[in-house]
């Protein structure tokens, strides 16, 4: 069973390509409304108990806000605003944050 799930999962990923129903103007916009609170407008969080999302891949992106939306996932915070998102501004607000780049420094000597 792990084995079926590892491959769904890297078969969803490889098909996801890099492209998107997404608009990045509006994606910038909706998350100027409603996310840059928490997770920033570039995506880096401004709390300490919301993630950085910057660079997450897009599909991984409106999974979880979907699972919001439906309550399958449960965060107080993140299931009222997924509520009011529509389809199209899940899939804006995950090409948005899907497309910042982000980029990682080792510390030196790892």
């Amino acid at each position: 069973m792990r084995a079926f799930r590892t491959a769904l999962t890297c078969a969803l990923l490889a098909g996801a390509g890099s492209s998107s129903a997404g608009d990045l103007a509006a994606g910038r916009s909706k998350a100027r409304e409603v996310c840059q609170t928490c997770h920033g407008l570039d995506g880096v969080s401004r709390i300490p108990n919301a993630p950085n999302i910057a660079g997450d891949p897009e599909l991984y992106i409106a999974a979880q806000l979907e699972a919001y939306k439906t309550g399958a996932r449960q965060n107080e915070m993140m299931n009222v605003i997924a509520q009011e998102l529509t389809e199209q501004e899940i899939a804006n607000l995950s090409a948005y944050f899907a497309a910042i780049e982000v980029s990682v420094k080792v510390p030196p000597g790892q």
